[in-house]
């Protein structure tokens, strides 16, 4: 990799961390005015449709062909359906700090994925980055459950919507992809609002106020998240799945200081030592230099 180029990497990482981490404090700011599923569901709609008019209106790409569609709708389901599905409701009994932490647990689920589905041998430093940064997880999230900011039921689904993420990375970077990323990614954005749209409709858990919260939330959850970082994702993906899921372990240390200065939720010695961790695993994963696709 050129200088240039792993530059362009990282700061694309950085930037994927930011904005990402960030959807959790904005989501808790729209779910004090919107139905949780309704909210969200809206979310990916707007998104896939705004994408989709982009790369397909303004920027003339094909549409998707016969073969494509079915690695479309798997994607979708598991990348924005079941993921961000199971996490809505998990975020009404989470602190949004732990479920940013809880975003740390991808790579190493990433990591056991690609090793067991891809047959990419994982070196042994890699492994201990994926356990040093777990660890951090661990370490961080401790002082947030002892004070009731998290439910076990919560901390369960937490850990099923990872779970289903992990599996939605591994799978794209498994599909030799011939469409651009804008395209791949509105599409399953479009789909997974679709298949959320039933249970939003016939479950919902409470009324919608459209007041300015409401908008302001929704308008940054539709273009800094689902539009940019996702592009920024699948564009780390593509490169490298393992790597690129080093960049979730900065999501934690950028959601906590969110939560703290907007939600004012706790911000603790454990708090530190915890992103302290995250970040050595992040350094270590990245600095290492072997290829994942290899085992060199």
């Amino acid at each position: 990799m050129t200088v240039s180029s792993r530059t362009l990497s990282i700061l694309s990482g950085i930037a994927f961390a930011i904005l990402w981490s960030s959807a959790s404090t904005a989501g808790k700011f729209g779910l004090q005015s919107a139905d949780p599923l309704w909210f969200f569901t809206l979310r990916f709609l707007i998104a896939g449709v705004l994408l989709l008019f982009f790369v397909h209106g303004v920027q003339r790409s094909r549409l998707p062909q016969r073969q494509e569609w079915v690695p479309l709708l798997v994607f979708g389901c598991f990348n924005t359906a079941l993921y961000l599905g199971i996490f809505i409701i998990a975020l009404q009994y989470v602190a949004a700090g732990i479920t940013t932490l809880s975003i740390a647990l991808n790579p190493l689920l990433i990591g056991l994925l690609s090793a067991f589905w891809l047959k990419r041998p994982i070196a042994g430093r890699a492994w201990l980055s994926l356990l040093i940064g777990l660890a951090g997880v661990g370490v961080a999230t401790y002082p947030l459950v002892a004070t009731s900011h998290a439910t076990p039921g919560g901390l369960a689904l937490i850990g099923l919507s990872m779970l289903t993420y992990s599996i939605g990375s591994v799978y794209y970077s498994s599909v030799p992809w011939q469409l651009p990323r804008l395209a791949i990614n509105g599409w399953q954005v479009l789909f997974g609002g679709v298949m959320l749209l039933p249970f939003a409709l016939a479950w919902p858990l409470r009324t919608t106020e459209y007041d300015l919260r409401f908008w302001g939330s929704l308008l940054w959850l539709v273009v800094p998240v689902s539009m940019v970082a996702v592009h920024l994702w699948l564009q780390l993906l593509k490169s490298d799945a393992v790597k690129a899921a080093m960049w979730l372990y900065l999501c934690p240390v950028f959601g906590i200081l969110f939560s703290w200065w907007f939600l004012d939720e706790p911000f603790t010695f454990f708090t530190v030592v915890g992103g302290g961790l995250v970040i050595l695993a992040l350094y270590l994963g990245q600095s290492q230099t072997y290829s994942t696709r290899t085992g060199k």
